[in-house]
């Protein structure tokens, strides 16, 4: 039995089928637009911040055996936001961006040093750091970015070699340009409150006493993956640079250095 097709109807399932299509390659084209919109602006993101500091021209003739170039960029850039408190370098890496200090530990976690949203966020120092006293330890906080941005690089000192090229961080503020030589670099992890004789690391900003500042220290030279043959003394100014890691769940990667 011949089946009989209708032309008109054939003609019509057609064009369903086209305009279906058409749809959809609309869709995707547009979703493919917004998916690259949003990743060049994060991506321009952390290339402005790691260049916001070379933008800025300073006066040379105000540059003296006290006073760097460095620290009048940092001023220049404090006009700009004044919850800039300095820059953190450190040679040889990605690491090349403006430090921030906010009134809380979350705004700078989801915006640049510009206060825009950024999923990079920005490095931020912790907001509990006094700068009058000043405090024991500068406990500095940056994501772990899949381009390489931010603190991702910090993981890299889970290499002994690499620790030996790279050895010192540079943190300049208003007020001083100084380097710190690395101490420690350890894998961690966010411990539950019902966790006892763990190293808390990420608690530490202050010392009240000497007994404490040497616990502290004692404890990262302890958990470190490698010795750098390096320590402090109870009064030497800490840093510690921390970032996420996924050796294990809510873990951490942890650099502790001190200044020369």
């Amino acid at each position: 039995m011949a089946i009989h097709i209708n032309p008109k109807h054939l003609k019509q399932t057609t064009k369903k089928q086209r305009n279906l299509i058409y749809i959809f390659l609309t869709i995707l084209i547009i979703a493919c637009a917004i998916y690259l919109i949003f990743f060049l602006k994060n991506k321009n993101s952390g290339i402005q911040e790691s260049s916001a500091l070379s933008n800025i021209t300073v006066d040379e003739s105000k540059v003296t055996g006290n006073i760097t170039e460095r620290m009048l960029q940092v001023q220049g850039l404090q006009k700009e936001n004044p919850e800039i408190v300095g820059w953190i370098e450190i040679e040889g890496t990605k690491i090349n961006y403006p430090v921030l200090q906010g009134s809380d530990n979350d705004y700078y976690m989801t915006h640049n040093y510009k206060k825009e949203e950024a999923k990079d966020g920005s490095i931020f120092l912790d907001k509990d750091y006094n700068w009058d006293i000043p405090s024991s330890n500068l406990l500095m906080y940056g994501h772990n970015m899949g381009d390489g941005e931010m603190f991702q690089d910090l993981l890299k000192y889970e290499n002994e070699d690499f620790y030996k090229e790279h050895p010192t961080i540079r943190f300049t503020t208003a007020n001083e340009d100084a380097e710190y030589e690395i101490i420690s670099a350890f894998k961690s992890r966010v411990y539950y409150k019902s966790e006892k004789n763990v190293f808390r690391y990420y608690y530490f900003i202050n010392a009240n006493n000497e007994e404490e500042y040497n616990d502290f220290v004692n404890n990262a030279k302890s958990a470190s993956l490698y010795d750098t043959g390096k320590t402090a003394k109870y009064g030497d100014q800490l840093m510690t640079l921390s970032t996420c890691s996924y050796h294990t769940e809510d873990g951490r990667f942890a650099v502790v250095a001190r200044k020369k």
